[in-house]
């Protein structure tokens, strides 16, 4: 169990951010002026409708998913996290802010392939930001084994009707891959640098495959929203 600080470093969004060692001068800066990560934020708080039941998936600091609970009326969300090490800073934050009965956080890394490991290696980095499971070749990144939550048991023990990702050029890989019953509207970082200009093209072929269409007047720089086209959610 991590040591946990009580002191409260900044506000965002009627949220109360608590000290940890993964959050820089700059990023609390950033907080306290309402843009660190405020596409997604932004994004988020539009696109997403009371009531929902969020599957987030890469909690990062757990300020995202905390923003949305506060925010958004009777929503229930599930954070799924892969970094170690930021869990109990993140499982503190929600409990701090009386939001435990909106958000629970989880570790693991969630795979669609039904051959999927038992675990997999996920790479930490100094800046949590840039932590991820292909960062294996930079010289400060260390590995530590991850478990592996499959996507399809996900969706039993938590039925959602939204997604939230920011998962560092893993969408390309969730995104092909996943059954998307049930799920009405997605909301996800985009990681060009990563996949290139092909891997942006398949994630979009793989939305409007599973009948979403991008919402260009919600989404904002390389957050996007997509949302369930209206026949398509009618038919399910």
């Amino acid at each position: 169990m991590v040591a946990v600080s009580e002191n409260v470093v900044t506000t965002t969004f009627g949220v109360e951010v608590l000290a940890a060692p993964h959050l820089s001068p700059r990023m609390i800066e950033s907080m306290t002026n309402g843009r660190y990560e405020g596409n997604e934020i932004s994004c988020g708080l539009a696109a997403i409708p009371k009531g929902a039941r969020i599957l987030e998936l890469g909690a990062g600091a757990g300020v995202v998913g905390a923003i949305l609970a506060r925010n958004i009326d009777a929503v229930s969300i599930l954070s799924v996290e892969a970094n170690p090490t930021l869990i109990d800073h993140i499982a503190a934050l929600h409990a701090h802010n009386g939001l435990d009965d909106k958000i629970t956080v989880r570790h693991g890394v969630v795979l669609c392939n039904a051959d999927a490991p038992e675990a997999i290696e996920f790479f930490v980095r100094g800046n949590f930001l840039g932590s991820g499971l292909g960062q294996g070749n930079h010289p400060r990144a260390k590995g530590t084994s991850v478990p592996v939550i499959r996507y399809s048991d996900l969706k039993r023990e938590f039925p959602h009707d939204t997604i939230m990702m920011d998962i560092e050029g893993g969408e390309l890989e969730f995104l092909r891959d996943a059954d998307l019953t049930g799920v009405n509207c997605l909301v996800a970082e985009f990681h060009r640098g990563i996949y290139g200009v092909s891997g942006m093209r398949q994630c979009k072929q793989a939305l409007r495959g599973k009948g979403f269409e991008m919402n260009d007047g919600l989404s904002k720089g390389t957050v996007k929203v997509w949302q369930r086209r209206a026949a398509d959610e009618a038919a399910a």
